[in-house]
């Protein structure tokens, strides 16, 4: 069993920042991947940032420049540094692992979500 657990969402101000983490634990050979993704109330879920276990990243458009994913890859962390936040970033984020576990050849988990709230 893997477990995906996030931390650091928050209220913060337009143009201010927040650091979100996401720790990933359990039977786990290796993590290929790990990313963000946000929701919002009626809409799909969107991918936000993803980071490879060769530090390979990719972003959404909307983000790009003002948001950074990085990786400990010892720790099976990965970190989103979100700056010059927007009102429209508010949204509930998950934290995404993929790879391979003890007892099973591969796993795709989701953290339960942490709320980011930005205020204009």
């Amino acid at each position: 069993q893997v477990q995906v657990v996030e931390s650091g969402g928050g209220l913060a101000q337009a143009g201010g920042s927040l650091r979100l983490l996401c720790t990933a634990s359990g039977s786990i050979l290796s993590i290929n991947s790990m990313g963000w993704y946000r929701q919002v109330p009626g809409k799909q879920r969107e991918l936000v940032a993803t980071i490879t276990s060769g530090g390979s990243t990719t972003y959404t458009d909307s983000v790009k420049g003002r948001f950074t994913i990085s990786r400990d890859n010892a720790k099976n962390t990965v970190y989103l540094q979100m700056n010059s936040l927007k009102p429209e970033d508010t949204a509930v984020y998950y934290c995404n692992a993929k790879g391979s576990g003890t007892y099973t050849p591969s796993f795709d988990y989701w953290g339960q979500g942490t709320q980011v709230t930005i205020s204009s």
